[in-house]
C-alpha cells in the first residue's frame, strides 16, 4: 500500500533544507542506522511508560523490543522513547496529580520528533489516560500496547485480587488477628507475577476502555501480562502501526462521539472503575468532544453487569481472560453498541468480535442472564453536588442507595485520621461520613480516599459499609456505598464546604438525588462566614495544576490543554 501523504519525518531528513537533513542524519549515525532507515520509510515512537518505579509497568522495557520487531518487518524505523511514569502504588502524594503533566511531556516529545506514527506502551492507572491525552492532542496515527494484568493471587488456598486485599487490612487487623508475618506472606502470594492489578480496577478499567474506543488490536486488552500471547499481539500491532501511517489513520478518525459512548456502555458491561469517569472526559475534551457528566448516566447506568469480577463480583481477571475476556462481552454488547465505528485493524466493532466464543458462562454472562439487571454509574445531582457527583451501584449496599443520615464531618484527610478510629467519635452505622478538601484543587491531585475506612469500632461491631461522600476518587478495586467526585469541590466553596456535623443529608440513588436537609438562608449564612483554605503550593508544576486545573465534572484536565491543535500545528525549525 502507498503512502496516503507525505511522511512528517521528512522534513527532518528529506526536506529541502539539506544543512538540516545532514545534521538530523548524522547524530543518528552514532547509533549505525544504513541509508535507506532514512529514505522513506515511516518512523514509529515507541512511547515507553516502563519505569522501575511502577511496578506494573516493570516488563515493558522487554514489550518494546517486541513490538521493534513487528515495526522493522512492516518496513518502519522504531524510536523510542521515555515519558514520565506514574506509578500508582509508590507516587505521592496522588499520581493523579501528575496526570496532566505526563500527558504534556508526551504531546511534546512526540510533536518535537520526526514521528509518523505512535504505540503507547502503557498499563498502570494512569499511564493509559495520560498517553493517550497527549498523544491525541498531536493526532497521528496511534495504537495502544496495554501491558495487562498479574496472574490470580493465591494465599492459603484462597484466590485473592490485588488491590481488593488492600482493603481488608484493616478488617484484617481487627477481626482476624493478622500478624506482620502473615501480610509478609501475603504480599508476595497478591503480586506474583508482571502486570497491573488483576482486578477490575483502573488499571484493567483503562486497558478495556482503549480497546472499546477501538485503540488496540481486538482481544488485546484481556490478555494477562505474563502469557505468550501478550507479547505476540505486541508484536502485530508494531506491525499495524506502520500500516496505519500508509492509510493516514490518526485517533480523530477513530476516536469519535460514537466510539466513546461505546466506551461507556463497555465500562458499565464489566463494571469497570469510576475513573473511567475522569479519564474519558479528559481524553474527550482533547479531541473536541464534549463529553459530559450527564452522558454517563444516558448511555451507562441501564446497562447489564456481563462480568462476575472483583470488586463487583467473585472472580480476576485471567479468569475473565480463559473464558473468552472482553471479545466475548464486546459481542454480547453489541445490540448496544455502534456497530460501524472503525477500529485500529481497519475493521469495524462488529466485524471484530462477531466470532468471539464464551468458554465459561459463570464468569461472562449473556443480556438476557446477567449478573446485575443495571450496572454502570449513577450521576447524582442536588444541592450537596450542584455539578454532579457519582457513585458505582454495582459495587454499594442496596440497603444504602435510599438513605439519609447525620453527617459525620472531616475537614482534610489528615483530619480523618486523626479522629477515625477515636473511641469517643459520635459515629454509628446510620451516620453519614464527609470528607473535605480532596479535590482537583484542595489535596491537590485528587487522590482514590473517598472509601475511606470506616471506625474500628464499627468495624468490631460488624459494620462492612456506610454512606462515605467526598470530592475525592476512589480506587477500582473498592467498593462501598461512596459517592464520589463531588463538584464544585469543598477547597472552591462547593455546598461541600458548609457541611456541618449533625447535618442530614438524603441519598436516593433511584432519583439520582443528593441533598443537604439544611435551608437556603442557613447555608447562605455560612457561605458568607467561609474561608477558602490556603493552596498547598506556591512555586512549580503544582502551582501550576492548581492555578488551571478544571473540576471533576470536566475531567480534571488543565484548561489550557483542552482542545487538540493536531499535528499540523509545528514548533518553529532550526
Amino acid at each position: 500500500m502507498s503512502i496516503k501523504k507525505k511522511l512528517r519525518s521528512s522534513e527532518w531528513f528529506n526536506s529541502d533544507n539539506k544543512k538540516m537533513n545532514f545534521v538530523h542524519r548524522s547524530w543518528l549515525r552514532n547509533q549505525g542506522y544504513p541509508d535507506d532507515y532514512f529514505e522513506g520509510k515511516p518512523v514509529i515512537g515507541i512511547c515507553n511508560t516502563w519505569s522501575d518505579l511502577t511496578p506494573c509497568n516493570g516488563h515493558l522495557r522487554q514489550f518494546a523490543e517486541v513490538v521493534k520487531r513487528g515495526i522493522l518487518e512492516a518496513g518502519g524505523f522504531p524510536m523510542e522513547f521515555p515519558v514520565m511514569s506514574l506509578g500508582e502504588t509508590i507516587m505521592k502524594p496522588t499520581t493523579m496529580l501528575f496526570r496532566n503533566l505526563a500527558s504534556m511531556d508526551t504531546e511534546e516529545s512526540i510533536r518535537a520528533n520526526p514521528l509518523d506514527g505512535i504505540v503507547l506502551l502503557t498499563g498502570c492507572d494512569k499511564t493509559t489516560p495520560s498517553t493517550l491525552m497527549g498523544a491525541c492532542s498531536v493526532d497521528l496515527p496511534t495504537i495502544v500496547v496495554p501491558g495487562g494484568p498479574m496472574l490470580s493471587g493465591r494465599f492459603r488456598g484462597e484466590q485473592i485480587g490485588s488491590g481488593s486485599m488492600n482493603w481488608m487490612v484493616k478488617e484484617k487487623q481487627n477481626n482476624e488477628a493478622f500478624t506482620d508475618a502473615d501480610f509478609r506472606e501475603a504480599e508476595v502470594c497478591l503480586a506474583r507475577s508482571i502486570g497491573h492489578c488483576n482486578t477490575m480496577g483502573t488499571a484493567s478499567t483503562m486497558s478495556t476502555m482503549v480497546e472499546a474506543l477501538g485503540l488496540t488490536l481486538p482481544g488485546f486488552s484481556s490478555i494477562p501480562a505474563a502469557d505468550a500471547r501478550k507479547k505476540m499481539y505486541a508484536q502485530l500491532s508494531g506491525r499495524r502501526i506502520v500500516e496505519m501511517v500508509k492509510e493516514d489513520l490518526t485517533l480523530s478518525k477513530i476516536l469519535t462521539r460514537e466510539a466513546f459512548e461505546n466506551a461507556i456502555v463497555t465500562n458499565s458491561g464489566v463494571g469497570g472503575s469510576t475513573n473511567l469517569i475522569i479519564h474519558l472526559t479528559a481524553v474527550a475534551g482533547r479531541v473536541g468532544i464534549d463529553l459530559k457528566l450527564e452522558d454517563f448516566d444516558i448511555h451507562g447506568s441501564k446497562i447489564p453487569l456481563l462480568v462476575n469480577l472483583k470488586p463487583s463480583g467473585k472472580y480476576l481477571m485471567e479468569d475473565f481472560y480463559y473464558a473468552g475476556g472482553l471479545p466475548v462481552v464486546l459481542k454480547n454488547l453489541m445490540p448496544l453498541l455502534h456497530k460501524e465505528v472503525i477500529t485500529v485493524n481497519g475493521a469495524t466493532m462488529a466485524e471484530n468480535y462477531k466470532d468471539a466464543v464464551c468458554y465459561e458462562e459463570d464468569v461472562i454472562r449473556t443480556l438476557e442472564s446477567p449478573l446485575k439487571k443495571e450496572a454502570g454509574i449513577a450521576v447524582l445531582k442536588g444541592n450537596l453536588c450542584e455539578n454532579g457527583s457519582v457513585i458505582k451501584p454495582s459495587a454499594a449496599s442496596l440497603h444504602l442507595m435510599k438513605h439519609t443520615g447525620k453527617a459525620v464531618v472531616f475537614e482534610t484527610m489528615e483530619d480523618y485520621h486523626e479522629r477515625i478510629d477515636d473511641p469517643n467519635l459520635k459515629i454509628d452505622e446510620n451516620s453519614v461520613i464527609v470528607l473535605k478538601g480532596v479535590g482537583p484543587k484542595g489535596y491537590p491531585g485528587m487522590p482514590e480516599v473517598g472509601n475511606v475506612d470506616l471506625p474500628a469500632k464499627l468495624i468490631k461491631k460488624g459494620v462492612r459499609d456506610m454512606v462515605r461522600i467526598s470530592d475525592g476518587r476512589m480506587s477500582g478495586t473498592a467498593g462501598g456505598t461512596v459517592i464520589l467526585h463531588v463538584s464544585p469541590e469543598s477547597s472552591v466553596g462547593g455546598t461541600l464546604a458548609l457541611v456541618e456535623n449533625g447535618d442530614m443529608i438524603s441519598l436516593d440513588v433511584e432519583k439520582r438525588s443528593l441533598e443537604l436537609l439544611v435551608s437556603d438562608e442557613e447555608l447562605q449564612k455560612r457561605k458568607q462566614s467561609w474561608k477558602a483554605p490556603e493552596p498547598r503550593a506556591d512555586r512549580g508544576y503544582v502551582k501550576l495544576y492548581i492555578d488551571h486545573v478544571e473540576q471533576a465534572d470536566k475531567g480534571a484536565d488543565l484548561n489550557f490543554l483542552v482542545g487538540g491543535s493536531g499535528s499540523k500545528v509545528e514548533r518553529d525549525s532550526h
